[in-house]
């Protein structure tokens, strides 16, 4: 292949999908996000320069400026629709599920790149904002398609679904075929077990990364009595929260559960480090699981660092930045069908 490649990463965040492109051999010049606590990781483990800016506020003479002339122009991105994204501070949740999705399509529209993708929320697929995404792609004579991706079929050890979306001027461009078989899905115990046992609110002397959160009196009573792969219904009734008692509240089962060492973990979340905000309590040590746990089954390597050495680990900062990050084997398996497509095409 003659012609040099260049991606531009929107909505980069800590790197996971950089970090997956430039793992996979694709050469990553920018990554733009709002939030400045995404500068240190997206820097410190990619070779790409990290952009503070709103995407609202990013030109298509902005993007140039990384697009060089006669190479492969690639626009990568996934629009943040978590509530607790730092764009959710700028814009309410109604505005913030159609502006950055807009702003993607306006910024396609502008700068016309070679190839796109995107990766986003199964949800997405069933606004209109995707229709109008659609639409602008058919416009400007994308080929496309879409698809509902399982992450366990490409090595990530966590039951998530995503929307992915490969688009290209040179012709169709499809997702690379699934890489791990059900009988061969990564589990909790291949990916975790190796690490130190912690005690709840306990933090590793050997990495910053490996701490978790304390647990009051009564979550330590709870976690206890949760058996691997079980929920609150499995404890005694002086143990179960009085919302969860009550009808409403008997909806929820997937709340205050612990993970199985034989089975994938469930999907890693911007709240992943706390007991009660899902199924992440340890397979078998009685606490939530810990940072490094997290990064680790969002496939981030093991030496990936989130804060620098001199500063503190806040877990809610971090947890953040690792629950919002694209796994960094979705980030390979999308660059390896860019690759395969590109090598097609020449």
């Amino acid at each position: 292949m003659s012609r040099s490649i260049s991606t531009v990463d929107l909505f980069c965040g800590a790197g996971g999908l950089t970090h997956g492109f430039e793992q996979a051999g694709l050469t990553v010049k920018a990554g733009y996000d709002i939030d400045p606590a995404c500068e240190f990781p997206y820097e410190h483990n990619n070779k790409a320069k990290f952009i503070l800016q709103d995407v609202a506020n990013i030109s298509s003479s902005d993007l140039a400026e990384h697009f060089s002339k006669g190479s492969i122009n690639i626009l990568a991105g996934c629009a943040p629709c978590q509530p607790f994204s730092s764009y959710s501070r700028r814009y309410n949740d109604q505005q913030l599920k159609w502006t950055l999705c807009r702003d993607f399509a306006r910024l396609i529209e502008e700068c016309q790149p070679d190839i796109i993708s995107m990766e986003n929320v199964l949800q997405l697929k069933h606004h209109a904002v995707f229709e109008e995404f659609i639409t602008e792609l058919k416009k400007s004579n994308y080929y496309f398609e879409s698809y509902e991706v399982n992450c366990l079929d490409y090595g990530i050890p966590q039951s998530r679904k995503r929307l992915v979306l490969l688009a290209s001027k040179f012709g169709e461009i499809n997702l690379i075929p699934a890489t791990h078989q059900p009988e061969l899905y990564k589990t909790v115990r291949e990916t975790i077990e190796h690490l130190e046992p912690l005690s709840a609110g306990q933090s590793s002397k050997i990495d910053p990364l490996h701490r978790c959160s304390k647990l009051s009196d009564l979550n330590v009573r709870r976690i206890r009595a949760s058996k691997p792969g079980g929920t609150w219904r499995d404890w005694p009734e002086d143990l179960i929260a009085k919302c969860h008692l009550k009808k409403s509240g008997k909806t929820y089962p997937g709340v205050y559960g612990r993970m199985e060492w034989d089975k994938p973990s469930p999907t890693i979340t911007t709240q992943c480090f706390g007991f009660g905000n899902g199924r992440f309590g340890h397979p078998e040590q009685d606490r939530a699981i810990s940072l490094r746990e997290a990064a680790l089954l969002q496939t981030f390597p093991p030496a990936y660092q989130f804060v620098a050495h001199d500063k503190p680990v806040g877990v809610d900062l971090v947890g953040r930045l690792i629950g919002n990050a694209v796994p960094v084997k979705l980030g390979i398996a999308i660059a390896r069908s860019i690759l395969e497509h590109i090598h097609q095409v020449n």
